[in-house]
């Protein structure tokens, strides 16, 4: 557990970096809140809140939703009784602009981003990783035939479903994504970086241990 400032951090890794995994387990190490920006207005939307309702008229047409509203919605849940301890944001901010929006809305409130972890993955590693991926067609439980295959080849371990890939993660494809997320994202990292707020976290070791050295950047940073 982190005691003193509420701390904010954000969570910035690419498509295969693991940032979900390690998000959870950070979340349950630290005791901060995890919000994912895709979970959030998932949320929004079931909860049929106006923020939710505006989000979803801009999903149905197939436009972004605009800075402004996602802003809103963070601001909202860090306001919520179990993000007293901090929060852990994953998935946003995507661009500089989100980042500076999100600022902004923070210093108003008297808050800041206190770190920003960057799990870094070379780009060879980071196609071997996605063009691994399997999903089971019953559970939709995950494999990689790189680092987590399935026992019986094809298929899931839990159900017994067939596995089958996504078109999102062939090589041609993930190969495509991550040209997008690092073209957003580079300025991001510059952005931070200036700031004196980015630690960068070598993503290529095994889970835990990437995990750890995440956690302990976080304590160094708080002083602990």
């Amino acid at each position: 557990m982190i005691s003193g400032e509420q701390l904010y951090v954000i969570l910035l890794g690419a498509p295969g970096a693991g940032k979900g995994t390690q998000a959870a387990l950070i979340s349950q190490r630290l005791g901060l809140a995890h919000i994912a920006s895709g979970d959030l207005f998932r949320q929004e939307q079931a909860s049929g809140s106006e923020l939710g309702k505006v989000a979803k008229s801009y999903m149905e047409k197939g436009l972004l939703v605009p800075d402004e509203v996602t802003v809103k919605m963070i601001l909202g849940r860090i306001a919520a009784p179990d993000c007293a301890q901090g929060v852990l944001l994953d998935g946003f901010p995507r661009t500089l602009e989100q980042a500076k929006a999100l600022d902004e809305a923070l210093a108003e409130e008297g808050k800041r981003i206190n770190m920003v972890l960057y799990i870094k993955v070379s780009n060879e590693e980071l196609l071997r990783r996605l063009s691994g991926r399997w999903i089971c067609r019953n559970c939709q439980a995950p494999y990689n035939i790189v680092e987590l295959p399935s026992k019986v080849p094809g298929k899931c371990d839990a159900c017994g479903g067939e596995l089958y890939q996504r078109p999102d993660d062939t090589a041609e494809t993930a190969r495509k994504r991550l040209d997008v997320y690092f073209t957003q994202t580079m300025p991001l990292i510059e952005y931070y970086t200036k700031a004196g707020k980015l630690v960068e976290i070598d993503g290529e070791k095994g889970i835990e241990e990437v995990g750890e050295e995440l956690v302990a950047a976080i304590e160094v940073r708080v002083g602990k």
